[in-house]
């Protein structure tokens, strides 16, 4: 029973927990732990709703019927899912690869914004009203004062 889209493999079939292999599961491959939290945690939590009388007793049948079907669902949407990324041309997948790396470089930054050595701005001017501001027209704070026309400044 060998599926062509299967994510696992034959030999590790065998293998698998038996809610997995119950379900017939070939996307969502879920651990011992998973699927022992899945089946038994679910029934477990069914009884405690049980006792506490906040639902009917068929809840320990249906809860985990339930989150079967939610599971095997999810298998389901996972197959689409890989299906349709399969059938997207070579083409569209490098093209994407390429957006989604990330970039690592230098950024260019234009002549008027770098600083002399010593960290003063080429060119400082006045707003209106006497405020310093450098060529693009920031406005420098210090702490202490108001407002200075370099940053080296004190």
């Amino acid at each position: 029973m060998t599926r062509s889209w299967s994510t696992v493999a034959t030999d590790e079939e065998r293998y698998r927990p038996l809610y997995a292999r119950v379900l017939g599961l070939r996307f969502v491959n879920p651990g011992g732990v998973l699927c022992f939290l899945f089946f038994e945690g679910a029934m477990a939590l069914a009884v405690l709703l049980a006792l506490a009388e906040l639902v009917s007793w068929w809840a320990v049948l249906v809860l985990p019927i339930a989150v079967a079907a939610m599971v095997k669902l999810n298998d389901v949407v996972a197959e689409m899912v890989v299906r349709t990324a399969a059938l997207v041309p070579e083409q569209e997948r490098d093209r994407f690869r390429r957006q989604m790396e990330p970039v690592v470089g230098r950024a260019r930054v234009p002549a008027s914004a770098r600083a002399l050595p010593g960290g003063a701005v080429r060119s400082v001017r006045s707003l209106p009203g006497g405020t310093p501001a450098d060529s693009r027209g920031v406005r420098y704070h210090h702490p202490q004062r108001a407002t200075f026309d370099r940053p080296t400044e004190r």
